[in-house]
């Protein structure tokens, strides 16, 4: 059995190795060998994922009982590092900016703590290293596989940099919103920047479009629930002289209650075709729903408080956030619970000069490995 201070330095080892190589969404090839090695190198059992990428580790515990699930995230972002680490990523405009080889050495240390004391497992762990969560496919990529048809509990987490290590936010309920896109077209008439008379000008269209947007937040949504609309591009013309007949515009919506997340469209749609066509313009809305909210299961996330405590982590209700998590996916079908771990970053997520404290890796694949033992007793109580 190796010593804490001979897991921890292998964890951080595996994390600076993935730091230096990181790879995209359903690019993560490399990564898949290297966590493949890791794992086979240690004697944990591995399954078939049929995926190209991502690997699927089960643990079977010394007495029979509920399957659970550890999830964990392993791909980058298109974003240049700007660290000056010595292991920063030696791969130009791609970076892991938002943490997921924190998460997945922390899990892979999990992994290898269950396959150490299985004795003390009652019921079976799978471990999920899932590809593609930054483009929001991944999770319905595993799902669709099947591999996961016999799981009765998941559980997975996200690095807060402005939590400090040592730090778990654990909130039973809505933690993390809904993702939704949309595209605005508008269509009037150009015409001369200096006859407007003669057209109907759609950037003025599109800016009270915009305005008008922000009602629906602070008249048609109850200050009881939660919205943000967001419009985060709008392009029209080419030229200092003319005015353009289109405009487009796109942005996002996030929302935590299903209700209102299903009437923020029609909302919209009739600001976008009343407003537009009080101006004597059309426009067009084009809406795409992406990921679901990310609700904890109460009696899971209570449950947690416990195993956290126990592990030594100081424990705090955290704040919702309105980022976007594909782990919701798995919610929708399987009870779960998702967590905030702190790890006294530099930064915030998606940036650049990122930087996170690497003692947090070992507490948190400890709380894990803490956690995969109580839940497969617990979760009979479902």
């Amino acid at each position: 059995m190796v010593t804490d201070t001979e897991l921890e330095q292998k964890l951080i080892d595996c994390r600076r190795q993935l730091h230096e190589h990181p790879e995209l969404s359903f690019e993560e090839y490399e990564t898949t060998k290297a966590l493949s090695g890791w794992l086979n190198e240690a004697g944990v059992e591995t399954l078939e994922l049929p995926l190209e990428t991502g690997v699927l580790a089960v643990i079977r515990g010394a007495k029979p009982g509920p399957v659970i699930c550890l999830r964990t995230d392993i791909d980058a972002l298109p974003i240049q590092e700007e660290t000056g680490l010595p292991f920063a990523s030696k791969v130009p405009g791609k970076m892991h900016a938002c943490g997921h080889d924190f998460h997945t050495v922390s899990i892979l240390g999990a992994t290898l703590l269950l396959n150490e004391r299985k004795a003390e497992l009652e019921g079976t762990v799978k471990v999920i290293f899932q590809p593609a969560e930054e483009n929001g496919n991944g999770a319905l990529k595993v799902l669709e596989t099947g591999v996961l048809d016999d799981v009765q509990a998941i559980f997975g987490m996200h690095d807060m940099p402005h939590l400090p290590t040592g730090t778990i936010g654990i909130k039973p309920g809505p933690l993390m919103a809904a993702v939704d896109k949309f595209t605005i077209d508008v269509e009037g008439i150009g015409t001369h920047a200096a006859a407007p008379e003669k057209g109907i000008d759609s950037i003025v269209v599109a800016s009270h479009i915009i305005t008008a947007l922000q009602t629906i937040v602070a008249r048609n949504v109850s200050p009881l629930n939660n919205a943000v609309i967001s419009v985060t591009r709008l392009e029209a013309g080419n030229t200092w002289n003319v005015l353009p007949q289109t405009a487009q515009m796109e942005g996002t919506v996030r929302t935590f209650q299903e209700h209102v997340r299903d009437g923020i469209p029609a909302k919209m749609q009739r600001v976008v075709e009343g407003v537009a066509a009080g101006l004597g313009a059309k426009g067009t809305l084009h809406f795409t729903k992406l990921g679901p909210a990310t609700i904890n299961n109460e009696k899971l996330a209570e449950w947690s408080i416990d195993t956290a405590k126990a592990s030594g982590l100081n424990v705090i209700t955290p704040t919702p956030s309105t980022a976007g998590e594909d782990f919701a996916e798995y919610m929708k079908k399987i009870p779960g619970a998702f967590y905030f771990m702190g790890v006294s970053g530099t930064s915030g997520l998606h940036h650049p000069d990122l930087i996170i404290d690497e003692k947090a890796i070992l507490p948190s694949a400890k709380f894990f490995a803490n956690l995969a033992i109580d839940m497969v007793k617990k979760v009979r109580a479902l």
